[in-house]
């Protein structure tokens, strides 16, 4: 009798294990992939990034005044690192805000 109910408790351990979720299985949920950006600078070599030009530096800025990563931007690595040095000269010289105050 004192073997049944542990081979029921076993069962019933094992079973509760598999019930917790597998992380692997996130639902029925299937992730899109879409298109991959290009990197604009990559694509146009007429476009050069120039800290004084921050009507183009704008477009990789936050609302908050953070750099906007390069999975969001489509930039190149490359390109990314530049685009971060130009921003930071211009926030040196006052072109770009280093944050925006007030909310």
């Amino acid at each position: 009798m004192a073997s049944e109910v542990s081979e029921e408790v076993r069962g019933e351990r094992s079973g509760a294990t598999g019930d917790r979720g597998d992380r692997g299985d996130r639902g029925d949920k299937k992730r899109s992939v879409g298109r991959r950006k290009m990197c604009k600078f990559c694509a146009d070599e007429a476009i050069k990034i120039d800290y004084k030009d921050a009507g183009l530096l704008k477009y990789f800025i936050t609302d908050r005044g953070k750099l906007v990563p390069r999975r969001l931007s489509g930039n190149c690595a490359k390109h990314q690192r530049e685009i971060a040095t130009a921003v930071n000269r211009a926030r040196m010289i006052a072109l770009m805000p280093f944050s925006v105050t007030g909310a």
